[in-house]
């Protein structure tokens, strides 16, 4: 999973792209059938990550995709990837997502340094250890936010109760380096002096771990909508920053409703 700041919107874009064998492989990438899906996410969520008060705020979501992939189940947690190996029961490639900033003009980040919006950038695998669980892992290098890393691991049980309704859920873990963490959560001497937090420098560490889970109605063959709940204790050097210790909270939970809207067209 993602927590968002207050003065930006997240976005959450799903590229689900495959690679045709045989003498198909001789035809324009481009060509066939695709389908765009277009929608919004509304939710309550900390105020920035390691926040203690909440705010409510909305993202666009966007997935785009050749019709008929085969991709047995997606989640809200997962970032943008173009799948390079695609076996059925193995998928991998690369990753990316788009990661905003933190103001520094909310209470609790008063006297702290701003944090660049950027991107991560990495891989990701996932693998169908039977019909109905989904483990998916992404190792990201962030650009401009932070120059660390970042290891999130998803495990997904996934069942339809209905021809159209889906539940599903599971566990979630996050490992960051000390960079990534010190980016959020360190506090350097001249910021302690200006915001009076005690002075924190961040280590690698498992810096979270939760549990997740949605419940997704095909309200029509169009039309798709969910509501969806994540909570995640913060771990390690995120736990004892003194931003969490002294004004936020190592429980973050987060609580939403989504609606989208499928085009099918050809190119």
């Amino acid at each position: 999973m993602v927590f968002w700041n207050r003065m930006s919107a997240a976005l959450s874009v799903a590229v689900v792209l495959g690679f045709s064998s045989g003498s198909a492989a001789a035809d324009s990438w481009f060509s066939g059938d695709w389908y765009l899906q277009v929608g919004a996410a509304g939710f309550r969520a900390p105020k920035f990550e390691g926040a203690k008060g909440h705010i409510f705020s909305a993202s666009p979501l966007i997935s785009l995709g050749r019709a008929g992939s085969q991709v047995r189940f997606t989640s809200r947690n997962d970032n943008m990837s173009f799948s390079l190996l695609d076996v059925g029961t193995l998928r991998a490639g690369p990753v990316g997502k788009i990661v905003w900033g933190r103001s520094s003009g909310d209470a609790e980040l008063k006297g702290l340094d701003s944090v660049k919006w950027g991107a991560e950038a990495g891989v990701f695998a996932e693998v169908y250890p039977t019909d109905w669980l989904r483990i998916r892992g992404e190792v990201r290098r962030g650009f401009r936010s932070h120059s660390g890393v970042v290891t999130d691991v998803f495990v997904d049980a996934f069942q339809d109760v209905t021809p159209t309704v889906r539940i599903s859920g599971g566990p979630r873990l996050q490992v960051g380096s000390a960079k990534y963490l010190d980016a959020y959560y360190g506090v350097t001497p001249a910021e302690s002096a200006r915001s009076g937090l005690r002075p924190y420098k961040s280590d690698t560490s498992l810096s979270a771990v939760g549990v997740g889970g949605e419940i997704k109605w095909r309200t029509t063959d169009a039309i798709t909508t969910s509501a969806f709940g994540e909570y995640r204790r913060l771990m390690g050097s995120a736990r004892d920053s003194s931003l969490v210790r002294q004004r936020g909270s190592a429980n973050q939970l987060m609580l939403g409703v989504s609606a989208t809207y499928r085009f099918d067209f050809t190119m």
